[in-house]
């Protein structure tokens, strides 16, 4: 059994992958979206009738509509590249909720919260439109079912490794060190190239959608500058550093452009 355990977890992550549909990759898909999708509707539910939810402003509309945009482009995106009704299973909402906090969030199967806080950062509609692309991206790449599936498969490896290891000595230095190991040398990289990889979703996404994606990098300045410009050293955080985000904003921007005018769009909304 010892022996066995490790091709055992093997084999569950061979037969347990989905693809990513913007890359073609496969990816762990541990736990499916028909348990994932559910449970994300069920915590969406019961976080708006815990917040203040806004409704009937400006800006409670143009969340809306943003999100309404971006989710037609992602359909279009995806059919066009052969993936036919990807997003059957997704339920779209967009709402606004009344807090001070800098952030918004997507989540599994396409339920989207924008905070206030985060509307004088984004500035404009395109403003919006980069974060609300970058955050659909996280959910159109499964990136929330890959994250699951890697801290499974990271107990599973704690496990794995307890039962192989027979010296009590042995066992005491591997749980010391996995953990921290793991988390620098896997887990965080891992999240890290998430975010680039939403980065670069989002940017194609909102230009088919008709939003500039030029406009993604200043975004990402002011986030810098209202930061304070403290932040993790990257090697130890789960997002690239606010620098590295910029330059590689910059330099997929042209990228989105072209994807764009496949589809039509040669001009974007002011």
């Amino acid at each position: 059994m010892k022996k066995l355990l490790p091709l055992l977890v093997l084999a569950v992550v061979i037969y347990s992958c989905a693809t990513n549909p913007f890359t073609g990759k496969k990816t762990m898909a541990l736990v499916p979206n028909s348990d994932l999708f559910p449970t994300s509707f069920a915590q969406y539910d019961q976080f708006l009738s815990e917040n203040k939810v806004v409704t009937g402003t400006e800006d409670a509309q143009m969340i809306s509509r943003v999100g309404e945009r971006i989710a037609a482009a992602s359909e279009r995106y995806l059919s066009a590249n052969g993936y036919h009704g990807y997003l059957n299973d997704y339920k779209w909402e967009y709402h606004l909720v009344d807090d001070p906090t800098e952030n918004a969030w997507c989540m599994p199967g396409g339920k989207i919260v924008f905070y206030t806080g985060i509307l004088p950062v984004a500035k404009s509609e395109t403003g919006v439109a980069v974060i609300m692309g970058h955050e659909v991206a996280h959910a159109l790449a499964n990136h929330g079912q890959q994250r699951m599936s890697a801290g499974m498969l990271q107990q599973f490896g704690a496990v794995a490794g307890n039962v192989v290891l027979q010296d009590e000595n042995d066992r005491n230095l591997f749980n010391q060190y996995y953990g921290v190991g793991t988390q620098v040398g896997a887990m965080l990289p891992f999240s890290r190239s998430h975010e680039t990889e939403a980065d670069k979703i989002g940017l194609y996404i909102m230009a088919i959608a008709g939003y500039d994606p030029t406009e993604a990098a200043s975004l990402w300045e002011r986030m810098k500058a209202n930061s304070g410009g403290g932040e993790p050293s990257e090697l130890l955080s789960t997002h690239p550093s606010n620098d590295s985000r910029i330059s590689n904003l910059r330099e997929l921007a042209p990228h989105a452009i072209h994807e764009a005018k496949k589809f039509g769009v040669t001009s974007f909304r002011e």
